[in-house]
């Protein structure tokens, strides 16, 4: 390997945020002995131990990119340009002989650095394959949770040990070697236990269970309190302890793995991690992994030496990164703030419906913990039984469901539990059961809300129809669980995209219960309407999900939509429509419900709303009967939803998309609109087994192409990799033809415009078509109300709603840190980000107005106003006083606000001698 140039630490980042625009040469001539490449790249390749079909398609393809625009930059960068060739290649043709940070180490650079220019390479979406993405993927989220997991271990232990234990210690437990047993254990208990190593949550318990072990294992004297104190009484209540390494362990190690807890609690305690759950890793994971080592059998405490030589094996193996790098604080492993989404701690604003919240900074496990504590929380007071309630609606049905609904809890737990430990590892099989346990709860609370609220909407008891649907139940219970497998399986870079091959994300739950995208996205909103309960994450997951449903999942060649708007269209003759695009700029009604949609379609859409489906819920034989006395089949409510929840997604991106690229062109965004509102419509067969996103940018091109304005794919393509939620697959794998797949370009041109073209066409002509309306953009239903608003008749004047400044600690909520300065200051004419600053004069407004009311039966003193109004000039409706003409807008309202405060606080000192006394108090 060859040795790394002197260099700054920051030497690597600043390559990447600074590239140097050079300029370019000639590739030398190839080299003699090989008749591949340079030198250097020779050299690189025989450290790497690179097959020459590697290198030979690695330097053509370094040929290609010098060749290309910005070939300086690759220029000034060859090395790095090499080694980026070479890891593209060696995936692609399956033939990789190196070490992820094997590569880096020859090249020196970082991770974050190689995966920044890795993207700057692919600038012409035809550099790195979809292959290639995915590994990349894999690679990112494996680091992310490892440097997560290694800054929370570095602290832990900060927490844990002495700097300087008394000299009674010896030398070979120095803090150092002790880091250095405890990292590598657990990066080989990970490798081995763990199949899915990008689970944060269980990799951190994990590390919890290492460190009780070695804590238990190790002298009082090295120990910081409590940690301290409960080993001391381990030894008391246990095992003779002695300082040295090796002295009478086994027998101690055997007792301590079954019954000392006291350690395992105190750490669960620190970190807020549920008790239960660790102890399940602890003894179904990690004391196989110490038995399989052999560790408990022989003296307790491993040799460094063992353990790194185990793990070597396993890391070259695996070919990915050698985490044990990171005790050394290795410049391949150090995280560049800027290139890494894993330190982002600053909240971004997303889009313009989106709120921005300041938050308190948190590390990725700490954040992970503290929504894992919310949903408990949630779940409590479940049970993972029907309740009285939910009997009580069972047995009032014509057909009473609680039998079928127990046998198919217990049936489809079995198949979760066996999904689940075969994504994750063997060893996790009850890890799995408890989370599906915590679902069922979910599960029945929902379900109960559900019935409670359709029962005050219908004012009938009966549900049988609804209750005896399969599809519903099944859907309603993957909601359920998908809610705490979002909680739980978070990645370290709080990144929402799509995921690796064994990710337990969505849509795994709905491969694991065989069930159809279209049919889980009718329970969405309904879940999240009648569970208050969700935290602002849970909401935002399930909305992505709905998304990613629209975007392509409901799309799929199996997928009942496509029967659905083949019906549709038979209903009315072809002229009928799924969803007519004169309905588009009517405000969409989010007053349906699940029921609605399981049972749809539940009338005519002649019918007026009072024919709402009370007899199609509550009676089961209702729907044959209205369907006999119908000459053509009802309109389905399901899909007529869809289709508009489509539309304003499409119109949504588009016009994201839109104001990036052709913002000086406003012109064109009716017409493109109206060509992909055409084709989602009419020629919606082009959907099937694609995404919504390549009609987007089809549409896009294919207009301004006629439009003459110059926009080619690859810009479209740069600026489309921007947007929140995509994928490179988006546009670098679109199907053409059955089981073939090529890139967006060959799609617009073998499919999309061969199927479109006279219509496209039509835009060029003196008479084109008509434009489709502009979709009415709603605020999401579920997000929460947490933007300041403007006060009506206010001149800039914003109420913001009370915020809870709460956190979750030891099962209950315990104010936040903050200074009084921070609880009550109030500021005017900034930005609004948070709305803590208006707690204390939120207060003060309501009580002094509560006061005033109740002093006014026995006083004669004004009543207050009940607005503040600023809109008359130079005057305060509160006092009638004047402003000088001078002061500005700014002077005016802080004078106004201090003479209503002044005049309140009087107001409130005449209320009562009682009032004062409890204040000055």
């Amino acid at each position: 390997m060859p040795p790394k140039p002197p260099r700054r630490p920051g030497a690597a980042r600043s390559q990447r945020c600074s590239p140097d625009g050079g300029s370019g040469s000639a590739p030398p001539p190839r080299s003699p002995r090989l008749g591949v490449g340079e030198a250097g790249f020779v050299a690189l390749c025989d450290a790497l131990k690179v097959p020459g079909s590697v290198r030979e398609k690695a330097w053509k393809t370094y040929e290609g990119l010098a060749a290309a625009e910005g070939a300086p930059a690759y220029d000034k960068k060859k090395k790095e340009t090499w080694g980026v060739c070479i890891f593209i290649v060696a995936i692609d043709l399956d033939e990789v002989t190196f070490t992820f940070t094997e590569l880096l180490k020859s090249i020196s650079i970082s991770v974050c650095t190689f995966f920044q220019f890795l993207k700057e390479v692919d600038v012409n979406m035809d550099t790195v394959s979809t292959k290639v993405d995915s590994t990349v993927s894999r690679l990112k989220k494996k680091y992310d949770v490892l440097l997560a997991l290694y800054h929370k271990f570095e602290r832990t232990c900060g927490l844990i040990y002495l700097e300087q234990p008394s000299s009674e210690i010896s030398a070979e437990l120095s803090s150092v070697l002790v880091l250095k047993n405890y990292w590598i254990t657990f990066l080989l208990a990970k490798g081995k236990v763990l199949q899915m190593e990008d689970d944060l949550v269980i990799s951190f318990q994990l590390l919890l269970c290492v460190l009780d072990y070695f804590i238990k294992l190790s002298p009082p004297a090295m120990l910081k309190e409590p940690y301290k104190s409960a080993v001391t009484a381990v030894t008391v209540n246990g095992s003779t302890r002695t300082p040295r390494r090796g002295q009478n362990r086994s027998t101690r190690t055997s007792k301590q793995v079954d019954t000392d807890t006291k350690v395992i609690e105190i750490l669960c305690k620190e970190h807020d991690c549920n008790l239960d759950e660790v102890k399940n890793v602890y003894f179904t994971s990690f004391i196989p992994f110490l038995n399989s080592m052999g560790i408990v059998a022989s003296n307790g405490l491993p040799e460094v030496e063992v353990l790194s030589k185990e793990y070597n094996e396993l890391y070259l193996k695996n070919k990915d990164i050698d985490a044990r790098l990171f005790l050394d604080h290795d410049e391949t492993l150090q995280p560049d703030v800027i290139a890494c989404s894993q330190l982002e701690r600053t909240p971004r604003k997303n889009n313009p419906d989106e709120e921005i919240n300041v938050i308190l900074p948190q590390t990725p496990v700490r954040a992970a913990m503290n929504t894992i504590q919310q949903l408990i929380m949630i779940l409590n007071s479940a049970a993972d039984k029907p309740s009285d309630t939910l009997i009580a609606y069972f047995n009032n049905c014509t057909v009473n469901p609680k039998d079928s609904i127990l046998k198919r809890v217990e049936s489809l737990g079995h198949i979760f539990k066996k999904k689940f430990a075969e994504a994750v590892g063997q060893g996790c099989a009850e890890i799995g059961s408890q989370r599906y346990i915590l679902g069922v709860r979910l599960y029945y609370r929902v379900m109960e809300s559900m019935l409670k609220s359709e029962e005050q909407r219908l004012s009938v008891h009966n549900f049988s129809k609804l209750l005896n649907d399969n599809i519903f139940h099944t859907s309603l219970l993957a909601c359920a669980l998908e809610v705490v497998m979002s909680t739980y399986v978070r990645t370290a870079s709080q990144n929402d995209g799509s995921s690796a091959e064994t990710d337990l994300s969505f849509p795994w739950i709905l491969n694991v219960f065989d069930l159809k995208a279209f049919d889980f996205y009718k329970v969405i909103e309904s879940f999240i309407k009648v569970e208050p309960s969700l935290t602002r994450d849970m909401i935002k997951h399930l909305e992505r999900c709905e998304h990613r449903i629209m975007e392509s999942l409901a799309w799929q060649s199996d997928s009942p939509l496509f029967d659905l708007i083949k019906q549709s269209k038979e209903r009315e003759g072809q002229t009928d429509q799924p969803e007519p695009a004169s309905t588009l700029n009517v405000p969409l009604q989010h007053n349906h419900t699940a029921a609605d949609l399981y049972l749809s379609p539940v009338r005519s859409p002649k019918k007026k709303a009072s024919g709402h489906p009370h007899s199609a819920t509550s009676n089961p034989d209702a729907q044959p009967a209205a369907s006999s006395q119908s000459q053509k089949p009802q309109k389905s409510t399901s899909l007529s939803l869809f289709y508009k929840k489509v539309y304003l997604l499409a119109y949504n991106r588009l016009h994201t998309l839109f104001f990036r690229l052709l913002s000086e062109h406003p012109d064109l965004e009716p017409l493109i609109w109206t060509l992909f509102q055409h084709t989602l419509q009419n020629e919606y067969e082009l959907m099937r087994d694609r995404h919504l996103d390549q009609i987007m940018m089809c549409s896009m091109y294919g207009i301004c192409k006629v439009k003459n304005v110059d926009l080619r794919f690859k810009i479209i393509v740069s600026a489309y990799k921007e947007l929140l939620n995509t994928n490179q697959e988006t546009f670098k794998r679109v199907l053409i033809r059955e089981e073939q797949y090529d890139s967006i370009i060959v799609f617009y041109n073998l499919v999309f415009m061969q199927k479109l073209k006279t219509n496209i066409l039509q835009y060029a002509s003196n008479r084109p078509p008509t434009l489709s309306p502009i979709p009415h953009v709603p605020r999401s239903p579920y997000q929460f109300s947490t933007s300041p608003r403007r006060v009506p008749a206010g001149n800039n004047i914003y109420i913001s709603p009370l915020k809870s400044p709460y956190k979750f600690s030891d099962g209950f909520q315990s104010p936040t840190k903050m200074t009084p300065r921070s609880r009550i200051l109030v500021s005017i004419g900034e930005s609004f980000g948070t709305s803590e600053k208006f707690q204390k004069i939120n207060q003060m407004v309501c009580n002094s107005e509560r006061q005033l009311k109740r002093g006014a039966e026995v006083s004669d003193a004004p009543k207050p106003l009940k607005r503040l109004r600023f809109d008359i000039e130079g005057q305060d409706e509160a006092d009638g006083s004047k402003h000088l003409p001078q002061e500005s807008k700014f002077q005016q309202k802080l004078a106004e606000m201090t003479s209503t405060r002044t005049r309140m606080q009087k107001q409130k000192l005449n209320d009562g001698n009682d009032t004062s006394a409890s204040e000055e108090k």
